[in-house]
């Protein structure tokens, strides 16, 4: 596209300008030359005078064309198709229109005019189209100094002081940089001026001795950076420019020579190199920022920026930079320069700042919390641990640093906040050693946390606060556990502290604690040191409300709790009995809970305080196994404990209501204790005859036992023996034959007595054995006759019906005869005497019963185990065929 001022065709205004418009990439054939695409006369109403400024849309759907008379004409067309336009004068003045330029937004297109003396804009097309023109600024601007940046929109201006910018809303923020300006161009992020040369005065001869005849014709090239406001690049040129514009994104300048010169952006890495060498580092920040580069690369100049600082000697604002960049620093760096102690406090800023970023680690936590040490910033560090938000450092490093200084409030404050229970209850016994305040915190925990709690220093809190761990124990044990609340006391008032000593020290840290930690339970009046008068209030002043639920859990097993009772016997007992007095321990823990609490009771009467003492003990130890409900404590157990304990009473009460009443008389014996053993044998020997050859024994073993008991007691055991047969007159013997105590007038009665017996039971026996001898011989005989002689049958009667015996008649050789039709079953009525079947039906049952437990030998061996004869019980066994070989099959 172009503007000419040559004549138009016939029948045209003559000396009007013309705007012919190019393809440039379509030449004609035949010239090779661009193809004109359209002619447009420019209409000023017929004016001679030139134009002095021009602006055009992307598209060339719009142009604006301004004439020094202070005309502006618009054309609106297709100027690419030459499909016809229109134009029409917008806008006239007195001033000459010194430049021109669209702004284009959507629907709505705005014209700026700039004039010698001042700068309006118009819409000239869209809403608002038509109206008149509105002032921008009272203050025009030259011939070519007026362009659009088309990246913002922003039109620029220039004048000697400033270059200004403008925007439908009016007026931005001004450029400095002072000097005549003839053209100014906008190329990227940066303004181009072009200065006229500046008359060489009489007194700058300097510049006249070096460019001579040539020095009243030297431009200066100028690109300004207006973001940075810096002078990017500024040259002198010997000629007059005619023109800048930009093609291929570079920038260009042409001269009156016909010089050509093309100005190349260079990249920004060598951009920062420049403004590194020149500790420009703050540019440096700016322009990568706007340059759009990283986070990263940024920090990076940040870093140098930090290190130029520190070289000067500026270590507050070197260590403003290093927090900069910070993400992409490597910690260590910096810290390694902030270790001296002067400059701690900058050392402590960049710690703090590694936190809020969450890139500390355990060490820089340990690190800041020395350096607060060192510095005994105690407020800093409160501060730093009460930090809201995310957690910003190592817990556990944080807490351990804190107790090593010394800070357990800060310490337990840590652990508390961040739900570490188990190390505040730590805190409060092993750092601040105070026990009631943490018996306290676990009362307040739920069940699931308290337990462990408890547990780890169960024995520390029975040993200082018996009592109330006790009470906690019973009942955490018997599902009774509830949180604790604070329920104060009716006109309660905070009790005076005492004065000096280290109670008072001891105190006042509890007291620090308490106000530290946000715990409710915690008070002044709780922790604080007091007078004996007004004791301090112990777990059981603490009230539970009624409104707060009973927490659910499932009680551990009784037996977990022994081990935190060593040495502490009385508040054990107080325990045990609280368990079994609560209906909810389970049956298989009882068993435990009586043998230890039997156990205690022992224990406690064997300390020396007295007979009373032992005595009082050892009755409520005989009462917890001599009830009418045994208690399920093995009997064993109990024999173990007592004697350990010397109770002699337990061990016989647990032998008699177990049976062991041979283990009782046994003792009596060991312990010669002959009217015991006598006592017992009286009492136990009907339940246990094994105690009269156990006596008989005992008496006959030392002749003192024998005076003492008497020989009527010798008689009377060796009556039971022989009447119950407990031992055979051998065993007897022998038994008193064992030592030289008993003699032969003491045994002689019994001898007697038992030779007569024996003498009868033989005499007897043998009857009975010639009584047996005679009918076997009989029965013999008889079946000899049967299997030999013929039978003679005499009978005249029918055995059945008691008739006269008629024929067919049947003879059986037991004698009886029967009609044949009085018996049933055939002819020989089933080959069997009626009379004599059921008899014969009884023999075959028993011999068959006889054959079959003759196979069960258990039968044999149960009745022999439990006879008092054997020999007979075998002779019977024998008779019945128990020792029959079997048949051959």
């Amino acid at each position: 596209m172009a503007l000419t001022d040559e004549p138009a065709a016939a029948g045209d205004a003559v000396g009007q300008p013309v705007l012919k418009v190019w393809a440039l990439d379509k030449p004609v054939k035949k010239t090779g030359i661009p193809t004109c695409l359209s002619t447009v006369v420019i209409n000023n109403g017929k004016k001679p005078f030139p134009i002095s400024a021009f602006a055009a849309t992307e598209d060339l759907s719009q142009v604006a064309v301004g004439f020094a008379n202070g005309a502006v004409t618009v054309i609106r067309g297709d100027l690419i198709h030459d499909l016809g336009t229109k134009q029409r004068i917008i806008y006239e003045s007195d001033e000459p229109i010194t430049g021109v330029e669209l702004h284009v937004e959507a629907t709505l297109t705005t014209l700026f005019v700039a004039t010698t003396s001042r700068i309006l804009k118009l819409v000239i097309s869209g809403k608002g189209h038509g109206q008149p023109p509105k002032t921008v600024e009272d203050a025009g601007c030259g011939v070519g100094c007026m362009a659009v940046d088309k990246k913002s929109g922003h039109i620029v201006v220039g004048r000697e002081d400033a270059v200004y910018s403008y925007t439908l809303d009016g007026r931005g923020p001004p450029t400095a940089y002072e000097g005549p300006k003839k053209l100014i161009s906008v190329y990227q992020d940066y303004i181009a001026l072009v200065s006229p040369p500046t008359p060489v005065g009489e007194t700058d001869t300097m510049r006249r001795r070096f460019w001579g005849a040539a020095a009243d014709s030297i431009y200066t090239f100028t690109l300004i950076h207006p973001d940075l406001r810096i002078i990017a690049h500024s040259e002198t040129v010997l000629s007059d420019v005619k023109h800048i514009f930009q093609i291929w994104g570079d920038l260009y300048m042409l001269t009156q020579e016909g010089k050509i010169f093309r100005y190349h952006e260079k990249s920004v890495q060598q951009r920062l190199e420049m403004l590194y060498q020149r500790n420009l580092y703050t540019l440096a920040a700016d322009l990568a920022q706007r340059c759009g580069m990283d986070a990263q690369q940024q920090n990076i100049i940040f870093r140098k920026y930090g290190d130029y600082l520190y070289q000067k000697g500026n270590y507050d604002d070197a260590m403003t930079q290093y927090i900069k960049a910070i993400d992409s620093t490597e910690p260590s760096q910096v810290i390694r320069k902030f270790l001296d102690t002067q400059r701690i406090h900058n050392l402590i800023e960049y710690l703090e700042e590694l936190h809020d970023h969450h890139k500390a680690t355990s060490d820089h936590t340990t690190l800041l919390l020395n350096c607060y040490a060192k510095l005994k910033d105690i407020e800093k560090l409160e501060k730093f641990i009460k930090s809201p938000g995310d957690l910003k450092f190592d817990l556990d490093t944080a807490i351990s640093m804190c107790r090593q200084g010394g800070y357990n409030e800060q310490a337990a404050y840590l652990a508390e906040k961040h739900g570490e229970n188990d190390l505040v209850v730590d805190i409060l016994i092993e750092d601040s050693k105070a026990y009631d305040v943490a018996l306290d915190y676990i009362w307040r925990l739920d069940p699931q946390t308290a337990y462990p709690c408890l547990m780890k220093y169960a024995r520390v809190l029975i040993e200082h606060c018996p009592k109330d761990a006790t009470q906690i124990f019973i009942d955490y044990y018997t599902g009774k556990y509830r949180l604790k609340v604070d329920v104060p006391a009716p006109g309660a008032t905070a009790p005076a502290t005492t004065s000096g000593g280290f109670v008072t020290g001891a105190a006042n840290a509890v007291q620090n604690l308490s106000h530290l930690l946000p715990l409710p339970y915690m008070n002044t009046a709780a922790v604080t040191a007091q007078p004996q008068a007004n004791p301090k209030p112990t777990i059981g002043d603490l009230g539970i409300q009624p409104d707060v639920p009973a927490p659910v859990y499932t009680p551990p097993r009784p037996r977990t709790a022994f081990s935190s009772f060593i040495d502490h016997p009385d508040e054990f007992i107080v325990f045990l009995e609280a368990c079994l007095a609560d209906g909810s321990v389970p049956e298989a823990d009882k068993s435990d809970i009586y043998t230890t609490l039997f156990e205690m009771y022992l224990h406690k009467a064997n300390e020396k305080k007295g007979d009373a003492n032992r005595e009082e003990w050892e009755q409520r130890a005989k009462a917890l196994i001599d009830s009418s409900k045994a208690p399920p404590i093995e009997n064993s157990n109990v024999l173990l404990l007592s004697h350990l304990s010397n109770f002699r009473d337990g061990t016989t009460l647990v032998k008699e209501r177990s049976g062991l009443l041979f283990d009782i008389f046994r003792s009596y014996t060991s312990a010669k204790d002959t009217r015991g053993a006598l006592k017992a044998l009286r009492k136990y020997g009907p339940e246990e005859p094994q105690l009269y050859p156990a006596a008989l024994a005992y008496l006959s073993s030392d002749p003192r036992v024998l005076d003492e008991a008497g020989p009527a007691e010798l008689a009377a055991v060796l009556e039971r023996i022989d009447r119950d047969g407990l031992m055979a007159p051998l065993q007897v013997v022998q038994t008193l034959s064992k030592n030289a105590v008993a003699s032969m007038g003491m045994l002689k009665p019994y001898l007697a007595g038992r030779v007569e017996r024996e003498r009868k039971e033989v005499a007897e026996n043998r009857r009975l054995a010639a009584q047996f001898r005679a009918e076997t011989e009989t029965r013999r005989a008889e079946i000899l006759a049967l299997g030999t002689k013929p039978a003679v049958f005499q009978a005249t009667r029918c055995a059945q019906c008691v008739g006269a015996l008629e024929l067919p008649a049947v003879h059986f050789l037991c004698k009886h005869s029967f009609h044949q039709r009085c018996l049933q079953g055939g002819d020989d009525g089933g080959g069997e005497c009626p009379v004599c079947a059921r008899d014969n039906a009884t023999i075959r049952a028993l011999k068959k019963s006889q054959e079959e437990n003759a196979e069960r030998h258990e039968l044999f061996r149960d009745d022999l185990e439990r006879s008092e004869d054997r020999f007979r019980t075998v002779s019977e066994w024998f008779g019945r065929g128990v020792m029959t070989a079997p048949e051959g099959e």
